[in-house]
């Protein structure tokens, strides 16, 4: 679940085109589910609840500022092989140039763990984000619409139910 958390926390800052995720199939086989869909409207009626006066608060309203929204689907599984690799190729098939590409990727054979992040851009600005991490027993793909700068990443850490990442 850690990437799990970390995906959220990732697709919680940035912008991408929303593109279909056609995971309904997966539900019915998984032991525990997330569905978050925020549209612009709920993300700004949430950040009115954020206090501007506060510099670190204003800066996050500032950024939600330019979302249209945030989706993320997981799925955890009682035991491995419950989704394919057909159904991650799915999910990457859409993720394809030019708007798309594929910004960074990690792979740990030892632990069975992957995160792949894609980027959309068009006339030179990023304008799009998508996260893609894998466990033995875990899926999660996450979406974020809307208008953000890579540097402000760390800033919804701690807001909105976005977990704080730590700095080491």
């Amino acid at each position: 679940m850690k990437i799990a958390v970390l995906g959220c926390a990732l697709a919680a800052a940035l912008f991408a085109q929303q593109f279909k995720f056609n995971l309904d199939h997966l539900a019915p086989k998984a032991s525990e589910k997330v569905d978050l869909s925020l549209s612009a409207d709920l993300l700004h009626f949430a950040a009115n609840f954020l206090d501007t006066g506060d510099p670190d608060e204003a800066k996050v309203k500032k950024l939600v500022g330019g979302l249209q929204g945030i989706y993320v689907k997981s799925f955890e599984f009682k035991k491995e092989g419950q989704y394919t690799k057909g159904d991650l190729d799915q999910i990457r098939n859409q993720l394809k140039a030019p708007e798309w590409q594929r910004m960074m990727g990690f792979e740990s054979s030892e632990d069975r763990e992957t995160v792949e992040v894609w980027v959309r851009s068009e006339n030179g600005k990023m304008t799009g984000l998508a996260l893609l991490a894998t466990e033995a027993t875990s899926l999660t793909v996450a979406n974020i619409v809307g208008s953000i700068e890579l540097s402000s990443l760390s800033e919804l850490g701690g807001h909105l139910g976005i977990p704080k990442l730590k700095k080491k």
